[in-house]
């Protein structure tokens, strides 16, 4: 039997098609559960809860974090400025 590069190209394409609606569903899904996440973390932030914490449970950048608590008028300190680094 002759394996044909066709059928192999098709086997492969076929994959990649499969593979990227799983990850486009997941997308989805990620995107559909944003709102509620930034809602929950900002009530946490509003409960007194640690923002570290909030963010690592978050699974959220602190830059995501703060825009979301800055955004729903919580105070945030403003951030230091970078140490320079001596050589």
């Amino acid at each position: 039997m002759v394996d044909l590069p066709e059928e192999q190209q098709a086997v492969a394409l076929r994959e990649v098609a499969e593979v990227g609606a799983q990850r486009s569903a997941a997308l989805a899904e990620a995107e559909r559960l944003t709102e509620p996440l930034r809602a929950a973390a900002v009530n946490a932030a509003r409960a007194g809860a640690n923002r570290n914490r909030i963010r690592e449970l978050a699974g959220v950048s602190s830059k995501t974090l703060y825009g979301w608590l800055e955004s729903a008028g919580l105070e945030i300190r403003p951030k230091r400025p970078a140490k320079e680094r001596h050589a």
